[in-house]
């Protein structure tokens, strides 16, 4: 089973790379290189897929629940966590740059990830309860009351506190993402120098900026290569 989610996995990434190949190459020809990148600059980090398959993984774990990623989709949608990263230039292709994320939207987003988990588990106990022969009510809110009454705590507090962590710790992020210093942008590549102190000295980017949209991408050969990959390409949009 695991082998099946795996390679439904691969193939969701391997489909995204192609999608975000064909967009960076339009961009690269038909979009215009501007180099003016100053602004109030805002992203979403997509953790739906991540999401999920954390959590298909541990449902299939418990007693070898028969659930797939498929059955996943339908509870775990739009779970995004905001970035956001300002540019001030102060020469030509130059200038200081400044890059967070709010916790409160890290906050936000757990928690909708874990309502929508909890959401697909009650359906899940249900559907089990039934199979088993139970002849009490199986609609969510008496499989909620089943679950507080044998965890002495709600079906999400139970699954935050003993389930799987369905994202990134914020600290995790914070440390690949957080920080301030100064840019140098030209030819189609960002090279950030961060302020001393933090885990990344210098990150080289490649960046596309079209109109109100910027996209940022991975440099081979940067010292914080492989770093930032996992969640790369992100796509900027000027607030």
């Amino acid at each position: 089973m695991k082998k099946n989610v795996k390679a439904v996995v691969c193939g969701l990434l391997i489909l995204t790379i192609s999608v975000y190949a064909a967009f960076l190459t339009y961009l690269h020809f038909f979009a215009s290189n501007d180099k003016e990148l100053s602004g109030e600059w805002t992203a979403s980090l997509d953790m739906t897929n991540q999401a999920s398959v954390t959590a298909l993984d541990w449902l299939q774990d418990i007693e070898a629940v028969s659930v797939t990623l498929e059955d996943m989709e339908p509870y775990m949608q739009d779970l995004s966590i905001q970035v956001y990263l300002t540019f001030e230039q102060t020469s030509r292709f130059q200038g200081t740059f400044h890059c967070n994320i709010l916790p409160e939207s890290y906050d936000a987003c757990r928690q909708a990830a874990y309502e929508a988990f909890a959401m697909a588990f009650r359906d899940i106990l249900a559907e089990r309860l039934r199979m088993a022969g139970y002849t009490g009510s199986t609609d969510r809110e008496a499989v909620e009351a089943l679950v507080t009454e044998t965890f002495g705590m709600s079906t999400v507090s139970y699954l935050m506190t003993c389930g799987p962590a369905l994202l990134p710790s914020l600290e995790e992020l914070q440390t690949q993402y957080d920080g301030s210093g100064t840019y140098d942008a030209g030819d189609g590549i960002l090279v950030r120098q961060f302020d001393a102190g933090g885990p990344v000295s210098t990150l080289t980017e490649k960046y596309i900026r079209k109109e109100s949209s910027l996209i940022l991408s991975d440099e081979t050969g940067s010292d914080a290569a492989g770093f930032f990959s996992e969640y790369y390409p992100v796509i900027y949009t000027l607030k």
